[in-house]
């Protein structure tokens, strides 16, 4: 794959990935088999029908894709497709990092160690007070700090992270600020050299379902992820959980136990995160991992590269389709033990879980576990 995309294949990696049942991990196993996002976006119609969808599968409008870039483009964003060198580095090796990326000011992607600061929008003084505090020392230490743009402790850490550098994710399109009293905020952040990136098109408002997705391109990002104030149950928890999915640290700064806000932290502190009193406590963990040429221990394919799990297979015969379809149900099943059991090859198989996938029919699970829907 070239370092960059052209106009044309933008948008049709666009439409891919806007398009009905078209996740991230399905986006790169169909690029992998069709060899571009055009000859993949002719295939749909007949994967979505093997797989049993009794309609015809919505595949995003090249009209719709040229006014997203056109919007983006307005307002001086761009989409930055996953292997470009804007793209931010660590987010590559995510399973879930999405193909594009709507971004306004400097990215540079390559360039950025990056740290998440996350915490409670409902936040106490003495929590936005610290992730200032912390934030600041580790900007000056060399990090760009990550975080959502959201009330309380996301605000704080942004700004006191414009001088050295920082990145809002936003949950909605790269023109909707949510909280709109961030709306300062936000251009701060452009004007001091930071970035503002969101996997939303122009216009889209941010909805609930909306957030954990953000969440894991924060937590993504990021080398590793302090959660300064959070709840029992809180967004901040679900980005902690994301990055440890994804073999990153986490960092919990404790608080009282009479402080519900303190509850998701001290909870995280005995399941294993680190307990942060200070930038020292995370710089200690993360610095040694720096000079290491993979300094996680990752590894990224080229989301373009032959895929090895699936050899050159057009269609599978009916006989076998269902002998696949027989060992699946609603408890998630390991692929391995498809391949296995089914006694198919791993090409058959694969192929028949991207077309349940495209008709509405199938779950993937952390783990390579899938279950049908």
């Amino acid at each position: 794959m070239s370092d960059t995309l052209d106009d044309a294949q933008r948008r049709d990696w666009l439409r891919l990935i806007q398009s009905e049942n078209v996740g991230p991990a399905t986006f790169r196993k169909l690029l992998n088999r069709y060899g571009g996002a055009g000859a993949a976006l002719e295939a749909l119609p007949e994967l979505s029908r093997r797989g049993g969808l009794r309609r015809p599968i919505r595949i995003y409008p090249e009209e719709a894709a040229m006014r997203d870039m056109e919007n983006a483009q307005h307002i001086g964003a761009r989409f930055v497709a996953l292997g470009e060198p804007d793209y931010p580095a660590l987010l590559k090796h995510a399973d879930t990092a999405p193909p594009l990326l709507c971004a306004k000011g400097a990215l540079a992607g390559s360039d950025r160690l990056c740290l998440a600061i996350v915490g409670a929008r409902n936040a106490s003084a003495l929590g936005r007070k610290f992730a200032r505090q912390i934030a600041g020392d580790l900007g000056a230490a060399g990090f760009t700090i990550v975080s959502g743009l959201a009330r309380g402790i996301d605000t704080a850490a942004h700004e006191a992270a414009c001088r050295s550098g920082t990145v809002a994710v936003l949950a909605g399109g790269i023109d909707i600020i949510y909280p709109p009293e961030n709306d300062a905020l936000y251009r701060q952040i452009i004007e001091a050299g930071g970035a503002i990136v969101t996997e939303m098109t122009p216009g889209t408002k941010p909805q609930a379902k909306h957030f954990p997705r953000r969440n894991r391109i924060i937590s993504g990002m990021s080398f590793g992820t302090i959660v300064v104030e959070a709840a029992k149950r809180s967004g901040s928890l679900i980005t902690a959980r994301l990055a440890l999915e994804q073999g990153r640290e986490v960092f919990a700064v404790p608080g009282s136990p009479l402080d519900p806000r303190a509850q998701g932290t001290n909870g995280l502190i005995r399941q294993g995160a680190v307990l942060t009193e200070g930038a020292r406590d995370v710089l200690e963990v993360i610095q040694p991992l720096l000079g290491r040429a993979d300094p996680l221990g990752l590894t990224l394919d080229d989301p373009e590269a032959p895929d090895a799990d699936i050899v050159p297979i057009t269609e599978v015969p009916e006989t076998d389709r269902q002998q696949i379809l027989a060992l699946l149900g609603p408890a998630p099943t390991e692929i391995d033990d498809l391949i296995r059991e089914s006694g198919q090859t791993p090409g058959a198989v694969f192929l028949v879980l991207l077309e349940l996938e495209l008709a509405g029919r199938l779950q993937r699970h952390t783990g390579s576990l899938v279950s049908l829907l």
